[in-house]
């Protein structure tokens, strides 16, 4: 504050200092040419005019900048995601998970009994107890029941829908080779001289409910266990 009132002052000196100076030549040189008014340089003056404002404070005069704010500087805004209960995916009701349950009825060790109305299949063990898994089953109109053998089995079986099921599904091919999006699944086990098969499925959500054409369903990792604890000969009772 000391340093602005000294300027100040020297700035208002120089000033004066200068209308006199200019006084005195008018004055005392009559008839000779004036000499040119003095002026004060404005890298002297300019700083001090300009930066004394009204409440005798100093202020730095700055250039004005546009800030631009940065892609990287924005408010991060999260994606919209879709409903979760939209994207999970479809899962097996787990009572229809396998499990090892008591049996006590009639049908020897090996057989394999098939409960459309509660959609279990059983295989009858030697320990009194039977293993249970769940399974799909005909839909509507297309129920059955019988007590048949296993007269084959396949791994990954090629599908070849019989003719009365192209003519409900045109869309339907004539032949589709064995795989993962083969609908008869990993495994089958063909029953007697029907059309009908316990088979694997691509679809477990389907399992536990009534979906099929007539066949029994069970998921991949289900019917590759069944089919390595029974052989081409066993019974299977569908009630």
């Amino acid at each position: 504050m000391n340093q602005l009132r000294k300027s100040a002052r020297l700035a208002t000196s120089l000033m004066l200092a200068a209308i006199c100076a200019t006084s005195g030549a008018s004055a005392g040189t009559l008839g000779q040419a004036s000499p040119p008014p003095l002026v004060l340089s404005p890298n002297l003056t300019e700083p001090w005019i300009l930066q004394l404002q009204p409440s005798g404070r100093l202020r730095e005069r700055r250039p004005t900048v546009q800030r631009r704010m940065r892609d990287d500087a924005r408010p991060y805004r999260t994606a919209r995601t879709q409903n979760p209960a939209k994207v999970a995916p479809r899962q097996i009701d787990p009572r229809f998970l396998p499990t090892i349950v008591e049996y006590t009825g009639k049908h020897k060790p090996g057989t394999i009994i098939v409960d459309t109305v509660e959609r279990y299949l059983y295989l009858v063990q030697r320990d009194g107890t039977a293993r249970r898994y769940g399974v799909g089953v005909g839909k509507p109109g297309f129920e059955w029941a019988g007590t048949h053998k296993v007269t084959r089995k396949a791994e990954w079986p090629d599908w070849r829908p019989p003719a009365e099921m192209r003519k409900r599904r045109p869309d339907l091919p004539a032949h589709m080779a064995g795989g993962p999006q083969n609908p008869l699944g990993a495994r089958a086990l063909y029953l007697g001289s029907t059309l009908y098969r316990i088979h694997g499925s691509n679809q477990p959500w389907t399992i536990g409910h009534a979906v099929s054409s007539g066949c029994i369903r069970m998921r991949n990792e289900d019917v590759t266990d069944l089919y390595e604890r029974v052989g081409v000969g066993t019974r299977v009772h569908v009630i």
